[in-house]
């Protein structure tokens, strides 16, 4: 892969993928999500690991789409292209997905940080959906994921004006879980992934699972969805690893069975 890092057993059952295109600030062309949705594919289906976490680099997470790779296409064009494919996998991730984030995380890149299940950033971090600046708007999920994560209001002012915020008001919007110092944003990051990874991974998909069902559906139903994933726990050997340890006062030693 020319454009994402790919290191498996960063630490114990964590993996992290750094996108890889400095120059450019990480902007997410064809080729970067492509091998980023298959390092995911990968990564999910490997027993060894729990937790992923995503990176770019200080400068820049994402600083937004390829709009060289756009500038002169068609409508036509970008619907065979099919662009947003790629985010319909990351999207399918099964396990926790955590991105690190530090510098700009825009257009594109603030899509890319939102489809992930929590947010790290360092006190750099700068979100926002510019493409109005542009003559567009935002079309991987800009309009919908920030919405839900921080309102209506706030949304219309970033979406319309084309506005940045800095880290400090995406945690307190609820956007993001935490703010630290940037020589530190992936060392939390990963702290937080291997408080995760301890737990059993059987619990913890379906714990996912049902969260974000929560943003698809009405409440009744998504509290059965909830109740059937609740019961399904019961058919893993780690539920009853876990109750044993807790009767035992033992640490678990989860398998993800």
């Amino acid at each position: 892969m020319e454009f994402v890092k790919t290191t498996p057993n960063y630490q114990p059952y964590t993996a992290l993928i750094e996108l890889n295109r400095p120059k450019e600030l990480n902007a997410l062309n064809l080729q970067l999500m492509q091998e980023l949705k298959e390092a995911l594919k990968t990564l999910d289906q490997d027993e060894s690991v729990r937790v992923i976490v995503l990176k770019g680099n200080e400068k820049a997470f994402a600083a937004g789409a390829d709009i060289k790779q756009m500038a002169n296409k068609s409508a036509i064009d970008m619907l065979m292209i099919d662009q947003f494919s790629t985010w319909d996998q990351i999207k399918k991730t099964r396990k926790p997905l955590i991105a690190a984030v530090s510098g700009f995380a825009l257009g594109g890149g603030c899509e890319l940080a939102m489809t992930c299940d929590m947010i790290v950033a360092s006190e750099t971090a700068k979100f926002g959906q510019p493409e109005i600046k542009i003559g567009v708007m935002p079309g991987a999920g800009g309009t919908q994921r920030l919405t839900k994560a921080i309102g209506k209001a706030r949304t219309m002012e970033m979406v319309l004006t084309g506005k940045f915020i800095e880290a400090s008001e995406a945690l307190a919007y609820g956007l993001i879980n935490k703010v630290v110092p940037v020589e530190l944003y992936l060392s939390e990051a990963m702290k937080l992934a291997a408080e995760i990874a301890q737990m059993s991974p059987v619990a913890a998909m379906l714990a996912k699972e049902s969260i974000n069902r929560s943003f698809e559906t009405h409440l009744d139903e998504g509290l059965h969805f909830e109740r059937k994933n609740f019961y399904l726990t019961f058919a893993s050997e780690d539920q009853k690893e876990g109750m044993q340890a807790f009767v035992e006062k033992r640490s678990p030693n989860y398998q993800g069975k």
